[in-house]
């Protein structure tokens, strides 16, 4: 888990512990967000990584 969903985490729980719904729904929305940062750098890294088979392919193909 990342930093950041855990910091999201521990805001959620803090905010269902004491009851306070503010907290806890900023603390679900800072995982999401976390998640959703997890995911574009996955799909960054991958289309890189595809990027460069291509070019190598091609290099290799010359």
């Amino acid at each position: 888990m990342g930093m950041d969903k855990a910091k999201g985490k521990a805001k959620e729980m803090a905010g269902k512990a004491t009851g306070n719904d503010r907290m806890q729904a900023k603390g679900k929305a800072e995982q999401a967000k976390a998640k959703m940062r997890e995911a574009a750098d996955k799909a960054r890294s991958k289309a890189r990584d595809t990027t460069e088979g291509v070019r190598d392919s091609y290099r290799e193909d010359r």
